[in-house]
């Protein structure tokens, strides 16, 4: 499984404009195969700062992914939009349990 965690900056002003797109995005990312569970959410205390969780069980659908035609959509709005600060990391895990 891998999984990606971390934040995008929305600037605030953006944030009505953006979530429709960012709805289609999570829409489509969660029809793909492989993808477990796709999330953005919007911090309580820093207006504009969408933290993102995505699972996915394996590389070549992440792979996939990361050729589709929703991401390719979703980035080319990135520069009206405003968005530049993006801090995403990859970890590899197991299926976890319980705690």
């Amino acid at each position: 499984m891998l999984l990606i965690t971390g934040t995008v900056r929305v600037p605030a002003e953006n944030l009505a404009s953006a979530r429709p797109i960012m709805k289609q995005m999570l829409d489509a990312s969660r029809q793909e195969p492989d993808c477990v569970e796709y999330v953005y959410a919007e911090d309580l205390f820093e207006p504009g700062l969408i933290h993102v969780k995505e699972l996915w069980r394996t590389q070549a659908g992440l792979d996939l992914h990361f050729q589709s035609h929703h991401l390719a959509a979703w980035r080319a709005t990135w520069n009206r939009l405003g968005i530049g600060e993006r801090n995403l990391r990859l970890y590899i895990v197991d299926e976890g349990c319980p705690v």
